[in-house]
């Protein structure tokens, strides 16, 4: 708000906090249709297991390393930082000639699309939508995937542990993680599910008393760490170091390919013991556990290589009893994504949770046929001298709810190369954020020209 008032442009910020910025056409092209350039405020905030970093208050810690700028210990917001920052540098510009702008940087993207979600109808004028929020240049996006988030629920008995038993804490580390759509076909690991599974073959061979269990941290990003504290009679401890060595090599091979530096350990843990969920119940959460669907449920038919439907297991906690899971469900087609959320409630309930679906948002339907393609794309050719390719994304852009409360809309998505999103390590080529500076300039100007 201080920066747009000290350039004389319009702040306004609507009843859901988003702020919406306008400014108005170069001279001579006030008829051409007004275009919006479309980001999100909000970042995903993941860091490495004993980085200290308060997201609120701390500066972001970068590098630039062979033409990448780098936030090695955290996430980076180039995801959606990039966006924000070249719609304000259009707003800037002071030679850019361009259609009246509208500005639309939205809030709570990243935790369920709650500023698209409450925009009200109307609010927006323009007819056209630049979406600065994709993390692949060369490409031109037509359509994204809707989602819906499935809630697991549940209360697990208790029993008093044995006096002659001994605490370990086992933590599953050491994994790339990443977004839970753009990277989830990549088959990286997930810390909660192989945590779950490495517990079930330990209980296949002494007595585990499981009294807790947590991993991952939003319900968009693949569990990198995950950790639980189990109570095992004394004399089974002097095996476990031969147990994880086996069950870690066996992890590095199956992930030669994109988790290889997985870490499983295990430590005395100095908690009091307590209490420990009951031996049935410990059961029936690992299987649930290791057995619910995660990861790519089908690929897509229309665009080779990108996911069209998936599910993620982003989140768990079991504490003092209390279980709670939530998956992140996304699809190239809404009904798939309903489906599957489905089946994920009909699974959990089948060993005795309650699952419930909350947060859905429609996909975006691409339009092959599309006027705004046709002009992008003579710009790109005529910038960069090729075409673009055209691509759908299996991630939740927020056009399609925009669609929906402005109907009227012709939409395109591009950003630069982002990779890592959602994880430590996030990182942005620099040299892309500058060709897509050249690119939004020179479309402001071909639309400048455009007639309504």
């Amino acid at each position: 708000m201080r920066w747009a008032q000290a350039r004389g442009i319009t702040a306004v910020v609507d009843d859901v906090g988003n702020l919406i910025l306008s400014k108005p056409a170069s001279p001579g092209c006030e008829s051409a249709p007004a275009v919006i350039l479309q980001g999100h405020l909000d970042m995903v905030c993941q860091a490495n297991a004993g980085t200290r970093h308060d997201f609120e208050r701390d500066a972001i810690r970068t590098v630039l390393r062979e033409g990448w700028l780098i936030a090695e210990d955290t996430t980076l917001g180039a995801d959606n930082g990039i966006g924000v920052a070249l719609a304000l540098a259009a707003l800037e510009e002071p030679g850019l000639i361009h259609p009246a702008l509208e500005v639309l940087l939205t809030v709570n993207e990243e935790s369920g699309m709650d500023g698209a979600r409450g925009l009200a109808p109307d609010t927006l004028q323009g007819g056209v939508l630049i979406n600065l929020d994709t993390e692949e240049w060369g490409h031109f996006y037509l359509g994204c995937a809707g989602g819906v988030d499935v809630e697991v629920r549940g209360d697990c008995g208790q029993d008093e542990l044995p006096q002659d038993y001994v605490a370990l804490r086992f933590d599953v580390s050491g994994l790339r993680g990443g977004h839970s759509g753009m990277d989830i076909h990549l088959g990286r690991g997930n810390a909660i599910k192989l945590l779950a599974e490495a517990l079930r073959d330990l209980a296949a061979h002494t007595d585990v008393r499981l009294v807790e269990m947590l991993g991952g941290s939003a319900r968009n990003a693949i569990p990198r760490e995950a950790f639980a504290v189990c109570a095992l009679p004394a004399a089974a401890v002097a095996g476990i170091n031969e147990w994880v060595e086996h069950r870690l090599a066996s992890w590095r091979q199956r992930f030669a390919d994109g988790d290889a530096q997985v870490m499983l350990r295990y430590e005395l843990d100095e908690m009091p013991l307590g209490k420990a969920v009951q031996q049935a119940e410990r059961e029936r959460v690992l299987a649930w556990l290791d057995n619910v669907v995660n990861g790519v449920a089908q690929m897509s038919d229309d665009f080779p290589g990108v996911t069209d439907t998936s599910s993620n297991l982003g989140v768990f906690s079991l504490q003092r009893g209390e279980l709670k899971a939530t998956f992140k469900v996304r699809s190239l087609h809404d009904a798939r994504a309903d489906a599957l959320a489905d089946k994920l409630c009909v699974f959990a309930a089948g060993y005795g949770l309650r699952a419930a679906k909350e947060g859905a948002y429609p996909g975006w339907t691409p339009d092959p046929a599309s006027a705004l393609l046709d002009l992008c794309q003579q710009v790109y050719v005529a910038q960069f001298g090729q075409p673009a390719s055209i691509q759908v994304i299996h991630a939740g852009l927020e056009c399609g709810l925009l669609a929906a409360s402005h109907p009227h809309l012709e939409m395109i998505s591009f950003g630069p190369d982002i990779r890592g999103a959602h994880a430590p390590g996030e990182r942005v080529e620099v040299a892309s954020v500058g060709r897509c500076w050249t690119l939004l300039q020179a479309v402001l100007l071909a639309l400048s020209k455009v007639r309504r």
